[in-house]
């Protein structure tokens, strides 16, 4: 079966490069917000929310990093604590015939929020 011709043949290649970014994106943080995470499961966390979104149709690639400034500050007495949206700081990048996006969520001083957003595209 040919997925795009019979589901996404309505949009244009840069609008389902936005799209699976962002369906990606949405993915991540409500599958990772709340897990326990340390200063020695960082980089673990890290590196499967990378190998996990890297799945997802036309993911090209994944960068996470887990703010550690925010990580200490949130730690508990039990040397861990949840991760939080305000820790996050990942680019999805998503290629879709030569539509590129770049989609991403990082925490926003100015507006105190985890913001998700279109940083580049591509066509």
């Amino acid at each position: 079966m040919d997925v795009d011709k019979k589901y996404f043949s309505n949009i244009t290649s840069r609008e389902r490069a936005i799209f699976e970014g962002a369906i990606s994106m949405g993915a991540l943080f409500h599958q990772f917000v709340g897990v326990p995470v340390s200063k020695s499961s960082k980089k673990g966390l890290e590196k499967a929310i990378e190998e996990s979104l890297s799945l997802q149709p036309a993911i090209e690639n994944v960068e996470a990093e887990i703010k550690f400034d925010k990580l200490e500050e949130n730690m508990s007495g039990f040397d861990y604590t949840s991760l939080s949206g305000d820790m996050l700081d990942v680019t999805i990048y998503t290629k879709v015939k030569n539509a590129e996006a770049k989609i991403r969520i990082e925490f926003i001083e100015e507006l105190n929020y985890p913001l998700m957003y279109v940083e580049d595209i591509k066509d």
